[in-house]
């Protein structure tokens, strides 16, 4: 017995340390090596890689729900999702979509480079842009949960019957594409430093990660501030009046100003997913539900 209350006690702290600790991790992990003279971007995803780690780990020791580990189909299209759409997409955007407006704007005279606060702290404009940059997502995500021809494209990411880490990244390119648009071009014609970025960048993914993982956690006064696993997993119920709510992509802070926040008490989110269970699952077939009308009910 003495065991078993021993074990249940190390559960608890890691469910409520694991997300603070993995999260401050990443962060130092970054500063240790851009202090030994890493570029930001290296020393970036080298944190967002052990945070991933991490993540897998803690899903593998102390998983919330056993019936969610994926299936070696479901990995090999999030895996595809992760490279082609979250890694690929956004390099080549930033190449050609970036790289074209910037020189419109520098033609035509416009300075908005000029606008951000670039001499403030490193810490204060991460935590700016971490606020900016969800007040657009939270409306388009809202957006996409509205109009059906929207919904249509993000049935995508509804489509997992279970949450495990890799799943984050299922998106349907054209949705990245718009996400891309309201939350990242805007900051990158506004100049904000490639460190800036860099520390957003750790905490969007690692806390992304955990967002969707199969992590047990308990974040406590933390779920009124991050978007987090507890929040994000009624976001996933195939119940619309569950899955309707929290929007929020690493904040949860909008969700709570405009009355979408939803954490009930005393039970768990159901079954998750589209409420067509036979919704293809593959990653070239989603290349092409969005546009076969009505496959997404």
């Amino acid at each position: 017995m003495s065991d078993q209350r021993s074990v249940s006690a190390v559960s608890r702290i890691g469910a409520a340390a694991s997300y603070p600790a993995v999260v401050g991790a990443g962060f130092a992990v970054y500063a240790a090596l851009t202090s030994l003279g890493w570029d930001v971007r290296p020393a970036s995803y080298a944190a967002v890689v052990m945070g991933a780690a991490l993540v897998t780990l803690h899903e593998a020791r102390l998983p919330h729900r056993r019936e969610w580990r994926p299936s070696v189909g479901d990995v090999r299209a999030d895996a595809a999702y992760l490279a082609a759409v979250q890694a690929a997409l956004p390099l080549l955007l930033s190449f050609t979509l970036v790289a074209a407006l910037a020189g419109l704007l520098e033609r035509r005279g416009w300075q908005a480079s000029g606008l951000w606060p670039g001499d403030w702290p490193v810490a204060a404009q991460a935590a700016l842009l971490l606020a900016a940059a969800d007040f657009p997502r939270y409306w388009l995500h809202r957006a996409f949960h509205r109009f059906s021809w929207m919904w249509r494209l993000h049935a995508v990411h509804h489509s997992p019957l279970r949450l495990y880490w890799l799943n984050v990244g299922r998106f349907h390119p054209i949705e990245k594409a718009m996400q891309y648009a309201a939350d990242t071009l805007p900051f990158a014609l506004l100049g904000v430093a490639p460190e800036v970025l860099a520390v957003y960048f750790v905490f969007y993914a690692v806390n992304g990660f955990f967002q969707h993982s199969n992590c047990e956690v308990r974040l406590g006064p933390l779920n009124y501030l991050v978007s987090g696993p507890e929040l994000h997993r009624w976001h996933h119920s195939m119940l619309p009046e569950e899955s309707d709510r929290n929007f929020g992509n690493n904040l949860i802070v909008w969700d709570v100003l405009f009355g979408t926040r939803f954490l009930p008490q005393g039970r768990e989110v159901g079954a998750l997913g589209l409420r067509n269970r036979a919704y293809p699952p593959g990653f070239l077939a989603q290349m092409r539900t969005p546009f076969v009308k009505g496959l997404e009910r």
